[in-house]
């Protein structure tokens, strides 16, 4: 079989995520179409990432027991079947079609393994020197994702509602065969089966009393709720402040996730070195903080285009600049044969962060004022960025390549007790 590649499974998470930025900027608009209140919105938004916040760990653990690549294809599998089914629950009305469309959400929430998993992949074949760089290209899969996805669904949605589901899921089968045929397996024989066997809650305790890998767990989960604030009020938001009809509003939407996902794909992709090297770590996770809280502070008065695409460039930039540094550090601190299972509570968390945020923004956003999920969220962001300097410590060695013990595979691995982030 040909050698893992760090490309492979950018190509398996970038055509996977295409279908999730199909159907992802459409949700507040369909479950508006069909009659749904605040909290019918906001549990169809939260069923997903519920049923990752609950599997994801499950996931992370089996890979590292049986190997990447078969639960890649896995998750491949269900969620493209949870797209066919959004297809058909959006031919259906009122009620009947928003349970069907929650059951499909709770359904791909359920199979939604490729993230964490493709990191673990990603941490099997680098060193932590290079790690943070590569994990990189895993937010770059998923900003190109969002460029192509939210662009297809608004053009699919034009042959019908039900359309962009079909759409989704025939891009997760067209996944599944190249996964077959071009991803080879990272974990190899030896490093298997050494799952643990203690209970999923005693491991996260431990995962979260590690040193330093308990407060960046924490601190993902604190900006994941600012980021579905993003994600759950931008359609509305459109539509409010630019004053478009219900079409209008489904087409702006996949056209600006995509432009965010444009400036996401290249910070990711192309600048991430050149700000680690400039800024470390610790200084490019604050500065990613407070640009983002800024972003969220524009956009509630992007009473125009101009304005509110001013406000996204800076959110694309803080949004994106966060997560590599960050599950770069996770990464750094886990031991080799936990890499999954770490990455999977981290992916946890952030589903979690995700399935709590729109039971605070929906009705902050329809009781309250449409400006208050954004300010609260943005103030967040702020207080994040604020305790961040304080509690993280400046990189250490590990994370430039001068430290750390090679294995077999030829992979630096670095011990729980790494210095990099104070708890």
């Amino acid at each position: 079989m040909k050698k893992p590649s760090v490309w492979t499974v950018f190509f398996v998470v970038f055509i996977d995520l295409i279908g999730f930025g199909v159907v992802l900027p459409l949700l507040p608009i369909y479950t508006e179409r069909f009659g749904a209140n605040g909290w019918w919105l906001g549990l169809i938004t939260a069923s997903y990432s519920l049923m990752q916040f609950i599997f994801s760990p499950m996931w992370g653990r089996l890979s590292d027991n049986v190997g990447r690549r078969p639960i890649l294809i896995m998750s491949s599998c269900g969620v493209g079947a949870s797209y066919f089914l959004f297809g058909w629950a959006s031919t259906l009305e009122g009620t009947a079609a928003l349970t069907a469309i929650l059951i499909s959400r709770l359904f791909g929430g359920f199979f939604a393994a490729n993230i964490s998993v493709a990191q673990a992949y990603i941490a099997d074949i680098t060193s932590p020197a290079e790690r943070t760089r590569k994990l990189g290209l895993i937010g770059m899969a998923f900003g190109c994702g969002f460029i192509l996805g939210p662009a297809i669904g608004a053009l699919s949605a034009r042959g019908g509602l039900w359309m962009p589901g079909v759409v989704a899921g025939s891009i997760c089968v067209a996944n599944i065969f190249f996964a077959l045929f071009k991803l080879p397996e990272s974990l190899s024989e030896e490093r298997r089966g050494h799952i643990r066997r203690d209970g999923r809650f005693a491991h996260f305790r431990e995962v979260m009393g590690r040193s330093g890998v308990g407060f960046l767990i924490s601190l993902t989960f604190i900006t994941t709720v600012c980021f579905a604030c993003f994600e759950v009020a931008l359609g509305l938001l459109i539509k409010d402040n630019l004053d478009l009809d219900e079409d209008q509003t489904r087409e702006y939407a996949g056209w600006l996730f995509a432009y965010c996902g444009l400036i996401g794909a290249f910070v990711q992709g192309r600048a991430i070195g050149y700000l680690l090297d400039k800024f470390g770590h610790k200084k490019l996770i604050i500065i990613s903080l407070v640009t983002y809280a800024i972003s969220l502070f524009i956009l509630p008065f992007s009473k125009d285009l101009v304005t509110m695409l001013v406000g996204l460039a800076i959110l694309g930039f803080g949004s994106t600049a966060f997560r590599p540094p960050v599950t770069g550090m996770i990464s750094t601190l886990t031991p080799l044969n936990e890499q999954g299972a770490t990455l999977g509570i981290s992916q946890s968390m952030a589903s979690l962060a995700r399935s709590f945020s729109p039971f605070l923004v929906a009705p902050l956003y329809f009781k309250v004022s449409p400006m208050a999920p954004f300010l609260v969220c943005g103030s967040l962001a702020l207080i994040a960025g604020a305790v961040a300097a304080v509690k993280l410590r400046p990189d250490g060695p590990e994370l430039h390549g001068q430290s750390g013990e090679e294995d077999s595979a030829g992979t630096t691995a670095a011990g729980p007790e790494s210095p990099s982030a104070g708890a």
